[in-house]
């Protein structure tokens, strides 16, 4: 069910990974350096272990909300805590997973693996071993000599995951990791994301754009407002886990995914008619 933002702010009995508390992102204007406000008052949390997705129309800052997390991005107000300490860059408890896999073309599924602990220069005599063990998990035993030419897909962002699970952090932030992939293969990276929160239960952070991806993926869906980005509403996603992908077929699963599409789409006609007003 939707909640209001008082109740929605507060995380599960767990104790809070993440927490954001009255957040608010201006960038410049590329022309005469006037702030636009990306993002306004955010707040909610997230316990540790939780999955949450993030939703809302096109611009809402879903994003820059993500790299706001992660620490690429500074708040013009507010803060944002990880384990109650505010966030000043990067981290190694953080993992971003972008869109695109980005690998080397020049380097095997393997050597692709590791680039992360390279550039942490944190690469030790049993990381080789460690990277095959993170392949194994996301089902790609087998094709540690293979390049990304050699690859659909959905493999590359196998390994794009794998690269990320092989940093071993405690938070994933993860932005429309399947947005590239044919439907069916985005159905069964979905499935694949699952088993492997399932096993290594890390604290996820989800963007997208398609609502039955959050809703079937995330323990909660924050639904975002746009110009400027806030939380709209946060939905319990009431499906005990574990979960498979005849869910999305069922009447209980259409109707959360028409209260949420409801929300977004209040918003979006929202800003369609003060584009025609302006």
């Amino acid at each position: 069910m939707a909640r209001d933002l008082s109740e929605a702010s507060a995380p599960t009995s767990r104790a809070t990974k993440i927490a954001l508390r009255g957040v608010a992102l201006d960038f410049r204007s590329p022309t005469d350096g006037t702030p636009l406000r990306v993002l306004e008052a955010v707040d909610f949390a997230i316990a540790a272990g939780e999955f949450v997705s993030l939703v809302g129309p096109s611009g809402c800052g879903k994003t820059t909300l993500l790299r706001a997390i992660d620490g690429l991005l500074v708040p013009s107000a507010g803060d944002v805590l990880v384990d109650g300490q505010p966030v000043r860059g990067p981290g190694p408890d953080r993992g971003f997973v972008f869109q695109y896999d980005s690998l080397l073309p020049w380097r095997t599924v393997l050597d692709n693996a590791l680039v992360g602990r390279e550039i942490q220069r944190r690469l030790g005599p049993a990381d080789r071993e460690e990277a095959r063990r993170c392949l194994r998990l996301v089902g790609l035993e087998g094709f540690e000599r293979h390049y990304p030419h050699q690859l659909s897909g959905g493999m590359r962002q196998r390994v794009n995951l794998a690269r990320a699970l092989l940093l071993d952090p405690e938070v994933l932030l993860m932005d429309e990791p399947f947005a590239a992939l044919d439907a069916q293969t985005r159905e069964l990276m979905q499935a694949e994301l699952l088993r492997i929160w399932e096993y290594a239960h890390k604290t996820v952070v989800f963007v997208t754009h398609q609502v039955d991806e959050a809703i079937f993926l995330a323990d909660r869906v924050v639904v975002m407002g746009t110009r400027p980005g806030r939380v709209k509403a946060v939905v319990d996603v009431p499906f005990p886990r574990p979960r498979a992908l005849k869910l999305k077929r069922t009447g209980e699963f259409g109707a959360v995914a028409e209260r949420i599409w409801t929300l977004i789409e209040e918003e979006v006609r929202q800003v369609m008619l003060a584009d025609s007003l302006a």
